[in-house]
């Protein structure tokens, strides 16, 4: 975990927590999140996004890798909850102190 940007460090636990409030801080104004391909840009698209998949499953993900290239992070998290459940990929571009995009892939 010492590898982490503090960016995506703030996404990771507000997700844990469950608290959306938090998760949607740390995006920036035009945040998208890309989940296998669906696109939800903005606070309020992933508000609605994370109350039916996400934080609203009561999340947990399980950082088991995480890799740096330049902006980008990708944390390998075993995901747990109310919802799906298993290994997922996680790459989070950061954009100064927010993500811009967070991608999720198996």
């Amino acid at each position: 975990m010492d590898q982490l940007d503090e960016p995506t460090r703030r996404l990771l636990d507000a997700a844990n927590a469950n608290d959306i409030d938090a998760f949607l801080a740390g995006f920036t104004a035009d945040g998208v999140v890309d989940d296998w391909g669906r696109e939800f840009r903005g606070a309020d698209e992933i508000r609605g996004w994370s109350d039916g998949e996400f934080i609203g499953k009561q999340v947990s993900l399980a950082v088991e890798d995480v890799r740096r290239s330049g902006n980008e992070t990708t944390v390998t998290a075993a995901v747990g909850g109310n919802g799906f459940n298993g290994p997922s990929h996680f790459t989070f571009t950061v954009d100064g102190d927010l993500v811009s995009r967070m991608t999720i892939r198996e």
